[in-house]
């Protein structure tokens, strides 16, 4: 294993330092991090903690879950919380704690999946847009402008519509809305790139475009990119919940907190109301930690907020 030595001073015994104790001063560095951020943002912790153990939830449901979510067992209805069902039974018989984790598993599969694909299209939407300028992107920002000129929800049920039900054309509906909404961001921070010392100093040293875009546009635009994909997977959650809750989301034989907030909800809501409660609380309780998690990011990752808060105490 190799070592590097310390520069020392003059009558000095150099110390070799071993590349363990680099990983481990990184790691040490990010753990402080950590608990900086918890120390200081306590409302934006709890949230990602309540994100973090629904994910871990969905990602283990095989083991979490109790039972069976599709399971109907027979003169068990409509239970009340406890005993063998701890959070109650539908009106078919099966466990509500069951259906809500694997429930987790769908929702927070379809925030993610479409949080992913439209990060990487509103980023590239935007910094091309913003970058190349002139009739490209006066004509894209038209596009853009037709498109939010649509209410949300009347623009993802007519894509469902043309698409069908099912959990990946809900992944491709959410990425197509946000990609266009969210390329606007990204596209006003690539303005105020653009114009920088830095990258006219780029082109003047013969950098290509692509060179440009990638080396010295892209890294600058990470944090309000990460910052509004946080956000917006909270808002993708409800959209599938609220799809789902229309008949135009996953279909009713797989458990999703949407299905699980429709048919038997409104049915049976006054003889169970756990049926209706325990979804609509892990649905509550996971975006509220999501735009919690994601506030807390901008105000570490936007040296603008850093330095008015600095300035506040």
């Amino acid at each position: 294993m190799s070592q590097v030595s310390m520069p020392t001073q003059a009558g000095e015994v150099a110390r070799p330092v071993s590349p363990f104790s680099r990983r481990n001063t990184l790691g040490f560095r990010w753990l402080e991090k950590v608990l900086r951020f918890i120390r200081g943002k306590p409302l934006a912790s709890l949230g990602g903690f309540f994100v973090l153990v629904m994910g871990l939830l969905a990602i283990f449901a095989d083991i979490a879950a109790p039972h069976d979510p599709l399971l109907m067992y027979d003169g068990k209805a409509l239970l009340s919380p406890g005993g063998e069902f701890w959070l109650g039974s539908d009106p078919w018989g099966r466990d509500v704690l069951s259906r809500i984790i694997y429930g987790a598993r769908v929702s927070m599969s379809v925030g993610l999946g479409a949080v992913c694909i439209s990060g990487i299209g509103a980023t590239l939407l935007g910094s091309i847009s913003a970058y190349v300028g002139g009739r490209l992107d006066t004509y894209v920002q038209r596009v853009v402008d037709a498109v939010m000129a649509i209410p949300d929800i009347v623009l993802l049920l007519t894509i469902m519509a043309v698409l069908g039900p099912g959990a990946l054309n809900i992944i491709l509906a959410l990425a197509f809305r946000n990609t266009i909404t969210q390329s606007r961001i990204v596209r006003s921070a690539v303005l105020g790139i653009k114009e920088q010392q830095y990258i006219e100093a780029a082109r003047a040293l013969g950098a290509t475009d692509i060179r440009v875009l990638g080396r010295h546009v892209f890294p600058n635009i990470v944090a309000p990119v990460i910052v509004i994909l946080t956000v917006s997977m909270g808002w993708n959650i409800l959209a599938e919940a609220s799809l789902s809750f229309l008949g135009y989301g996953v279909p009713l034989d797989i458990p999703t907190w949407g299905n699980m907030l429709s048919r038997e909800s409104r049915e049976y809501m006054m003889r169970g109301p756990w049926i209706a409660i325990f979804p609509g609380l892990a649905l509550s309780l996971v975006v509220w930690g999501i735009n919690m998690f994601g506030d807390g990011l901008r105000d570490v990752l936007d040296p603008r907020l850093r330095g008015s808060s600095a300035q506040r105490r």
